[in-house]
């Protein structure tokens, strides 16, 4: 405006049309002035950390804008794939470290609580962890040696970088028993207190923490509290609980959440939402939880927003959102982190899981990088308590 100004005053000959030019730029700048959107971590400085995960490509920087929306957004991330054994260690002598070299030191840049996600697995991890090198199982030695020198390796290379492990991820079966997995029928059940032992040694300073699905309902909810509580038991170190999120509409109820949180607190541990995401599309009949062998073939009636989500629809998660994040509020002073599974809509896992090729909408972000409803329901929570 003062270019427009200055231009009359000095009585150039000005056409219109440059005229027109300036005020649209002057107009423009004084927009993109206006207060700009409000950052979650700013929000929940004095409740628990933000954080993310990012995968490859964004951490790459050949994602244009991201890396900017999590430097803004979020104080905590998390490793999506590239720590995980398959990615890190895909052969009995080879690591790849550098996607997650990038992603720990895109953390330390940016003054972030970097989480290694996940040491012990039975998903992506490569069937040659389990064997000799004729294809025969490995003793209950072995595959513990070989386990500590995995440990050993990774968790020693990020020494004092990243500040927690995500040492053991789904152990418990849907039911509540302990999942049937090469871990534990050629180790045994102490294979969990190994891993943990192991990692305590690797670096004495990171957190560790046990993470699964549906632990907040009842039936897996007091299945993973006698299992920390028998690892403390023995003097494991454990500092905290992962509840992944992956939730739905409908599911589960938002007291279970609020049961699991104290539960889980009441066993002096830290209590995190570590992969938090809600999906906003039919699921399969008796499908729940984050069991990522389970696939169906797309069906029209499984995708119903191709191309955008309703505006009753956003408004439905905008408000299942703020219900949640108003009891993770409510616990702070027993909640650690929230974690969002993914940075935005495009990203997220949900768009191929259960169903494969949906357009799904369950994050904060849009798929132009621009927060939703749900964004805003978020930030809401902290401006009542």
């Amino acid at each position: 405006m003062t270019e427009i100004l200055n231009l009359i005053n000095m009585k150039k000959n000005i056409s219109l049309n440059k005229l027109i030019l300036v005020a649209l730029g002057a107009i423009l700048i004084c927009l993109s002035c206006k207060k700009t959107d409000p950052a979650l971590k700013d929000a929940f400085k004095d409740r628990f950390l933000i954080g993310t995960a990012m995968n490859v490509p964004q951490i790459m920087g050949k994602e244009l804008g991201t890396k900017e929306l999590v430097r803004k957004q979020f104080n905590s991330l998390t490793a999506e794939n590239c720590m995980k054994w398959e990615k890190i260690h895909p052969l009995p002598a080879a690591y790849d470290f550098t996607p997650a070299d990038s992603t720990v030191a895109f953390a330390d840049r940016n003054g972030m609580f970097m989480v290694g996600h996940c040491l012990i697995w039975h998903q992506q991890t490569p069937g040659w962890v389990f064997t000799d090198s004729l294809g025969n199982p490995l003793t209950r030695d072995a595959l513990l040696a070989r386990m500590k020198d995995h440990i050993n390796t990774v968790v020693g290379r990020y020494k004092g970088q990243v500040k927690g492990w995500d040492v053991l991820n789904e152990v418990l079966a849907d039911d509540g028993s302990l999942r049937k997995t090469k871990w534990l029928e050629i180790i045994g059940e102490d294979y969990m207190q190994k891993a943990f032992e192991f990692a305590k040694e690797a670096d004495p300073d990171a957190e560790l923490y046990y993470n699964d699905y549906n632990i907040e309902t009842p039936a897996k909810r007091d299945s993973a509290v006698k299992l920390l509580r028998t690892l403390q038991s023995k003097g494991v170190k454990i500092d905290g609980v992962g509840i992944q999120g992956h939730y739905h509409m409908d599911f589960p109820e938002l007291n279970d959440i609020d049961i699991a949180i104290q539960q889980f607190g009441e066993l002096g541990l830290k209590v995190m939402f570590t992969e938090l995401d809600i999906n906003v599309l039919p699921r399969p009949e008796n499908m729940s939880g984050a069991d990522i062998s389970k696939n169906f073939e797309i069906q029209k009636q499984m995708n119903p927003y191709p191309e955008s989500l309703p505006d009753s629809v956003q408004q439905k998660l905008a408000s299942r959102y703020a219900d949640m994040f108003k009891i993770f509020v409510k616990h702070s002073d027993k909640v650690s982190r929230v974690t969002f599974w993914g940075v935005h809509d495009g990203q997220s896992w949900l768009n191929n899981w259960p169903v494969r090729g949906r357009t799904n909408y369950p994050l904060l972000f849009d798929r132009n990088l621009k927060p939703k409803p749900s964004f805003y329901s978020v930030i809401e929570t902290v401006k009542e308590k």
